[in-house]
């Protein structure tokens, strides 16, 4: 089946029979998308003539894109059963999240340290999935390096460049986020201790 195996080469093969069987459930359109630095997937509901629409980065590995996935899904039947009357990443959200993720932990389909991470989560309900730091740091350890760091690993005072090319000054945690001062301009921005960064080759 060509959906099957269109999926297979973003997910663990294991899972892709049943995604492809959700997407064709659901009769919802899947978009492969190309890498956005803004979110890492997304659900539109139907409007009008047009159906559930979702779609996922293609950069992400594929422990990442099965979970972005799943998130995807739970998003669509949660709009099934409430449409707009409850909150995103409310309690029927997370419900559902944790009930379609079921199979995908009971196959053991993702690595230990993953399906630890993820098993904590279904536990919290204070976080979603995809602010979670744990679960964030699990995946990421299943990123390919492409020369990157992530910024919570630097030291104090180390000099790194994001990727427009803007360089940085590493400064005090806050209570979730580190303050940086930009040197090419002097302002002050709030990092994420997940973003990745590269370190500048005279900073230390």
């Amino acid at each position: 089946m060509e959906k099957v195996s269109v999926l297979s080469q973003y997910m663990p093969p294991a899972a892709a029979p049943i995604i492809a069987k959700w997407i064709d459930y659901f009769q919802c359109e899947f978009k492969i998308s190309k890498n956005r630095a803004t979110k890492q997937g997304d659900y539109r509901h139907p409007f009008k003539l047009s159906g559930h629409k979702i779609s996922v980065n293609n950069n992400l590995n594929q422990y990442a894109f099965l979970v972005t996935t799943v998130h995807e899904f739970a998003h669509l039947l949660t709009w099934n059963d409430h449409k707009n009357k409850v909150k995103p990443h409310g309690e029927e959200w997370k419900h559902n999240f944790k009930r379609m993720m079921v199979p995908f932990l009971e196959q053991q389909m993702f690595p230990d340290d993953v399906h630890q991470a993820i098993t904590a989560y279904l536990t919290n309900p204070s976080a979603s999935s995809c602010t979670d730091l744990k679960l964030s740091r699990a995946l990421k350890k299943y990123d390919e390096a492409m020369g990157q760091s992530r910024l919570e690993e630097l030291p104090h005072d180390t000099l790194f460049t994001i990727k427009d090319g803007r360089k940085f000054k590493k400064g005090e945690k806050l209570r979730k986020r580190f303050r940086c001062l930009c040197l090419d301009n002097g302002n002050v921005y709030l990092f994420s201790p997940l973003a990745e960064v590269i370190v500048s080759a005279t900073g230390t």
